[in-house]
């Protein structure tokens, strides 16, 4: 009769070994990407350039196949002079995608091209001001909750920014409250290392019409990019590798003058974050040039070192999450490590339902 328990007990770890191996994998079974033209209110003179064309924003979206369908999005918002290929660097995607990261764990993104950039419309420079950027996302995000992307309705929103890009969502978020669900601001403390960011503008800029890259835009001569080679010491540390950098170099794009200098003003010196009332997700590099160190005094050794000079910038209901990514330079997303910014990224979304 002794057999009988034995025989009970390795059937039932037979069953537990077989249902483990049943198990949902980590990773979703594939991800699939496409490109979605969304139409937003035209800046400045476009409408009378180009009667009967609206202007657009053009995106990448990008959800897992197979499985639930994400009820959650992340609309995410690339800094200036780069497109929607920050989130999706066309070099080792398995390494440096955050959107294809995202989608192997379940969850879906749209990233866009902001207004003059990428493939969405190009306007003049100067009415590209913070106002016109804030009200093409507060549309954009209307568009996702009406299901205008990837088909489906989505339930909550969170708009992640990426340096000039944090600026911009985070003085959207703090504008139209109510849009979505929450922020993160990437790339970006209150107090720029200005002397930095001064010598970087002067020797590290020209206009986009000298660019050997984008010269034949037409852009007007406010739209500025890097000269060659520049965006190595501005935006990483050497904790980067050569190729990701040619391959940011490549896909490099334009940015308002005009328009930077209204971001830097309303959407990160001053404090238009205390008027954010979700959930906020801070990121830098420790090593961000721009951001961080003696010049920018602030210290971004840790987030426990950040949090001091940042935490005051933040009403209650931001619930203010900080996180430093060791090592890395201004554009942390795209350095060898930025697999760790992005699993906290995912764990701050938990709360989402993400």
């Amino acid at each position: 009769m002794r057999l009988l328990p034995k025989l009970t007990s390795s059937l039932l770890v037979c069953g537990l070994l077989m249902a483990g191996a049943a198990a949902p994998p980590a990773f979703a079974a594939g991800v699939a990407c496409s490109e979605v033209t969304l139409p937003v209110t035209a800046p400045g003179l476009l409408p009378l350039l180009s009667p009967g064309m609206p202007a657009v924003v053009r995106g990448q979206y990008c959800a897992p196949t197979g499985g639930a369908t994400p009820k959650t999005v992340q609309l995410l918002v690339h800094g200036g002079t780069y497109n929607r290929a920050y989130w999706d660097l066309p070099y080792q995607p398995e390494k440096y995608s955050y959107q294809r990261d995202m989608a192997k764990h379940g969850l879906a993104t749209f990233a866009v091209d902001r207004l003059g950039a990428g493939r969405s419309s190009k306007p003049l420079s100067i009415p590209m001001m913070i106002d016109a950027e804030a009200l093409a996302l507060h549309e954009v995000v209307g568009h996702l909750r009406s299901g205008k992307v990837g088909g489906t309705a989505f339930a909550k929103v969170v708009m992640i920014g990426h340096s000039v890009g944090s600026g911009i969502v985070a003085y959207t978020a703090a504008k139209y409250r109510g849009d979505v669900d929450g922020v993160g601001l990437t790339g970006i403390t209150h107090l720029p290392a200005l002397p930095v960011l001064g010598v970087g503008a002067g020797l590290g800029l020209h206009p986009s019409l000298l660019d050997p890259l984008l010269g034949n835009r037409g852009s007007d001569p406010l739209w500025f990019a890097t000269r060659p080679g520049a965006r190595g010491p501005l935006f990483y540390s050497d904790n980067a590798d050569p190729k990701a950098i040619a391959a940011d170099e490549a896909t490099k794009d334009q940015v308002s003058v005009p328009g930077m200098g209204t971001v830097a003003v309303f959407g990160i010196i001053l404090p238009v974050t205390l008027g954010i009332d979700v959930p906020v997700f801070q990121a830098v590099g420790e090593k961000d040039l721009l951001f961080c160190g003696l010049f920018a005094l602030r210290d971004c050794s840790s987030a426990q070192t950040l949090r001091p000079a940042e935490a005051p910038f933040y009403g209650p209901k931001a619930k203010l999450d900080l996180f430093v990514l060791p090592k890395a330079g201004h554009s942390l997303g795209l350095h060898r490590n930025a697999d760790a910014y992005r699993d906290a990224t995912r764990t701050w979304l938990q709360q989402f339902g993400a």
